[in-house]
Parts: C-alpha cells; sequence; structure tokens
C-alpha cells in the first residue's frame, strides 16, 4: 500500500483523522506510516526556519515568495514535534528515502536549508508529525469501513489546495461524499 491515499469515511471514530487524505509511505506485516497532507498546523514555515537556527533574523525578508508560503501539515498525532519532508525524487541527500516511484521522504534539516535556499526540490510538502499504526491495526480499520484506498497521484499529493483535497480526491475515484455510509455490509 505504499504510494497509496487514505481516505478518512465520514463515520471515522477518531477525530483526528475527520476528513482526512493520508499518504502511505510505509507498509509491511509490521505496521505502517503516513501522513495526514490536508491539515495545516498553526506555524508558518518562515517561524520554523528561525525557530531551528535555519535562518537568522535577518534573512526573513530574503527569503524566496515560496519559501515564505510553503505550508507546514499537521502529519498525524505521533511525535509532532519531528519535521518531514515527502518531495519529488529530483533531490537527494545521503539521508533520502524513496517511498513510490518518483516520491521520497527526507527528514533531516539539510532538506529545509535547501528550500530555504531556493535549492529544494521541485515538489515537496513538509509535515510535522505523523500516522502510525501498529500490526494489523490499519487492515482492521479499513475492513472496519473507517478507511477507503486508493494510488495516490503527484498532483494531489503536491497541490496547496488543502481545503478541497477531501472532496477532490472522492470525486477523482468517483464517490459522491452523501452517498457513503457509515456501516459495513456482508452479502
Amino acid at each position: 500500500m505504499n504510494g497509496h491515499f487514505l481516505v478518512a469515511m465520514p463515520g471515522m471514530s477518531d477525530d483526528r483523522f475527520a476528513r482526512a487524505v493520508v499518504y502511505v509511505c510505509a507498509h509491511s506485516e509490521e505496521g505502517a506510516m503516513g501522513f495526514i497532507i490536508n491539515q495545516l498546523q498553526p506555524m508558518e514555515f518562515p517561524d520554523l526556519l528561525l525557530q531551528l537556527g535555519v535562518i537568522g533574523e535577518d534573512e526573513l525578508i530574503r527569503l524566496p515568495k515560496a519559501t515564505r508560503h510553503f505550508m507546514v501539515r499537521n502529519g498525524g498525532p505521533v511525535d509532532r514535534t519531528r519535521g518531514f519532508v515527502l518531495h519529488s525524487d529530483d533531490y537527494m541527500v545521503d539521508s533520502t528515502m524513496p517511498v513510490a516511484e518518483d516520491v521520497c521522504l527526507t527528514a533531516t534539516i539539510d532538506i529545509l536549508r535547501a528550500i530555504a535556499g531556493n535549492g529544494g526540490p521541485s515538489q515537496a510538502l513538509m509535515t510535522l508529525g505523523y500516522s502510525g499504526w501498529a500490526a494489523g491495526q490499519l487492515e482492521a480499520e479499513i475492513a472496519g469501513n473507517g478507511w477507503l484506498t486508493c494510488p495516490a497521484s503527484r498532483d494531489l499529493l503536491f497541490d496547496s489546495d488543502i481545503t478541497a483535497k477531501y472532496d477532490r480526491l472522492l470525486s477523482r475515484i468517483g464517490i459522491d461524499p452523501s452517498r457513503l455510509v457509515n456501516d459495513v455490509g456482508h452479502a
């Protein structure tokens, strides 16, 4: 399920995942890990760069416009102080891990410096925290009608239209949200 989206069903019992779109970057018999991509953090990216010492106060004004407006997303409830950057495969350092055919993950400060200096990947999103599931937990949630799954697309993964992402993804896979039900049935 690496490189897939999880789309929360309307009856999602965990409020932290209400209307969430999660990008799954690791899934095995041992569990799963992913990032909510349609929830924002209250922290601005330039403030994060300052807090981490990547730039100084005097450098704020020189940040490229795209960097000043780079969104910090809430990746999930686990380890919310740790940052992760999902990005296109045109940026690689020793700590970069491929997670899908053309998507990578870097969780070191090097990528923040590169983005701040306008030398990072062509497409990227940053999260604080991640979403994690123990062995068999995600499969049970899917079987219990908690999540829909579908292959991820780079355009939806990296676009900045956070508020419409959930509805656009459902529409793309041919689902009318008003017709979704919370109950699981067996024939």
